[in-house]
């Protein structure tokens, strides 16, 4: 559809249901969890493995056929982690595994279909082995990683850096550079002294800004009646 035709009410009723999914059966499941975490579409969010930490206003954007996975491997040789620092962004469709250890820094913003795993998970010459080579993660705060990027074992990327879309990061980037390519290198650096917004200036007053929300939902569904949204629903139109 063009729009969403729903209600207002009944918006907020479909968000109060997903929240109580997501507290009962989906936040749970980590190790620690920060306040204001909004899970969407929990239903499509797979936390495997214990280790796993959630930090504060953390966004998990799942969709039904581009599903979230968090999973720490227990292999019983070591204890693995993954911890996911304050208001960072994971969009549909991201694979993080870890085997040790892998660290994500405030304010970083994971596009679509990115996968992060410190592990080979197979020996070279032993294919039976279940980890292979595995070396620790780090990418630092306020990273952007682009749509379908690979973050391999041992990898550190520098706080503010840029990684682009499709991008193959298997040696270290520094901080404030966008870096593009297989293998990832960095290509320009950020200017100098410029001021970087991030994701922490959204939730410096988060009353404010969910009112904010709020009042641009009211805004969008203004008119939106419960017979024309039924109507869509059973009789759509090519102007739905």
């Amino acid at each position: 559809m063009r729009r969403d035709h729903r209600p207002y009410w009944l918006k907020k009723l479909d968000e109060r249901l997903r929240d109580a999914y997501a507290r009962h059966f989906v936040l749970p499941q980590f190790d620690t969890v920060g306040e204001g975490a909004r899970l969407l579409n929990p239903r499509h969010i797979a936390v495997i493995g214990g280790g796993i930490h959630l930090g504060r206003y953390v966004h998990l954007n799942a969709e039904k056929g581009a599903p979230i996975k968090l999973c720490v491997w227990d292999s019983k040789k070591r204890g693995g982690f993954l911890r996911i620092g304050d208001y960072v962004l994971i969009s549909p469709g991201v694979r993080i595994i870890a085997a040790e250890g892998i660290t994500i820094g405030t304010g970083t913003m994971i596009a679509s279909g990115v996968y992060i795993s410190d592990s080979d998970w197979h020996g070279l010459y032993d294919r039976t082995d279940d980890e292979g080579h595995v070396a620790p993660i780090t990418i630092g705060e306020n990273v952007w990683i682009g749509v379908g990027a690979i973050i391999a074992k041992g990898v550190t990327i520098g706080r503010n850096s840029v990684i682009g879309a499709g991008s193959v990061v298997v040696h270290d980037i520094p901080e404030n550079v966008v870096a593009a390519g297989n293998p990832a290198a960095p290509r320009k650096a950020l200017e100098p002294g410029r001021a970087i917004r991030d994701r922490r200036d959204l939730f410096r007053a988060p009353e404010a800004f969910a009112r904010q929300m709020d009042a641009i939902d009211r805004a969008f569904m203004r008119g939106n009646r419960t017979l024309s949204w039924l109507r869509a629903i059973l009789f759509p139109t090519k102007d739905d």
